[in-house]
């Protein structure tokens, strides 16, 4: 695949030595662009990142129609390969979530081709620290100015990249939850499944709410009757109770996380029993009573693994009691972090080495 090349000058990379990397605070060179209009995708172009021109009325922003991804690539521990983690599943999500949205779809292995060279392009902004990683954004919206509520018939392709530090400062203390009894994230025959920018304002302030009364992320309920655990944040959620490792279905409401879907294969192959199924907060409550909530814990490629220690659900809290068996949790973030880090081996082919 031919991709158009006008490169910076010098790096801005010197420059960001001293800045505190957070998640998204700091960004590399370049960036992607590729449009799409008369029906086709045109030819992409990595150039300086800058600011783009939109036009004021353009349908991606007056009425959400855009999508976008997230994923990471990862410098190896010991032999400084950069390495992505499954990007076809984050082309596949995209390909999901374009379709929903109306939006022309890219073909996956350009979609993954345009990453891998972007990376490739700034691979001195990939991280060398462990569990430091270069976060790749990539986005396609509406870029066609007019105010017809209809499908738009120009997009564009825009793929940045920033380096980034865990998405949580402490791994010394676990997540605090608060289970959303008034507000949903989604419903069925909406958008839960899709990755599109109109799922994310609406979440905004209860998790700002939730956050002023001293809670890390927001458990979200179902929204037909907020009795069933859907998702985390912006995190899928797991639970486990007693010999069973159990993590919501796939309805319709709740997005196909890539951390996810790893999880499980994992478990599966460690010979754990793992369940997707409805899970009510009833049932987590007993089980916290009778102690065989052994663990809470979020499955993201921002958060990687991230235990929980409680969720707040109508004034009580449910809390996991672990036994003297270990965690589970840092089982899975180890191995998922050595596979993306080049430590362990990858028996399911899951990295696609960019360099």
């Amino acid at each position: 695949m031919q991709i158009d090349r006008t490169l910076i000058n010098a790096s801005g990379l010197g420059a960001t030595q001293d800045q505190e990397l957070g998640f998204g605070n700091v960004f590399s060179d370049h960036m992607l662009v590729r449009d799409w209009a008369h029906g086709e995708w045109g030819r992409a172009a990595i150039t300086p990142r800058e600011p783009i021109s939109v036009e004021p009325s353009a349908l991606g922003i007056h009425y959400g129609q855009s999508v976008f991804e997230g994923l990471k690539a990862y410098r190896g521990t010991h032999d400084g390969v950069i390495r992505l983690f499954r990007p076809d599943r984050n082309a596949a999500r995209l390909e999901a979530s374009s379709e929903r949205l109306c939006i022309p779809t890219l073909p996956a292995e350009e979609f993954i081709e345009c990453i891998r060279q972007l990376v490739a392009t700034d691979a001195a902004w990939v991280p060398k620290e462990r569990e430091h990683a270069l976060y790749v954004r990539p986005m396609v919206f509406a870029s066609e100015g007019h105010l017809a509520v209809r499908p738009a018939r120009s997009y564009k392709l825009v793929i940045t990249t920033a380096p980034v530090a865990p998405y949580f400062s402490s791994r010394s203390r676990a997540l605090r939850l608060k289970a959303e009894s008034r507000f949903t994230r989604a419903a069925s025959g909406g958008t839960g499944a899709a990755k599109t920018s109109g799922n994310y304002a609406p979440t905004l302030w209860p998790m700002a709410s939730a956050a002023e009364d001293g809670f890390d992320q927001i458990l979200w309920l179902d929204a037909q009757e907020h009795a069933f655990a859907e998702e985390a944040g912006q995190m899928n959620i797991f639970f486990r109770i007693g010999d069973e490792v159990v993590t919501p279905e796939l309805s319709g409401t709740i997005l196909p996380g890539v951390t996810r879907e790893s999880a499980l294969r994992l478990l599966e192959d460690w010979g754990i029993k793992a369940t997707t199924r409805r899970v009510s907060m009833m049932e987590l409550a007993k089980a916290s009573e009778e102690g065989s909530l052994l663990e809470i814990f979020g499955a993201g490629t921002a958060a990687v693994i991230a235990s929980v220690a409680s969720i707040s659900h109508l004034g009580k809290e449910i809390s996991a009691v672990p036994d003297a068996s270990g965690s589970l949790a840092e089982r899975l973030r180890e191995e998922l972090l050595g596979i993306q880090y080049g430590e362990r081996p990858d028996p399911h082919n899951w990295i696609r080495a960019v360099s």
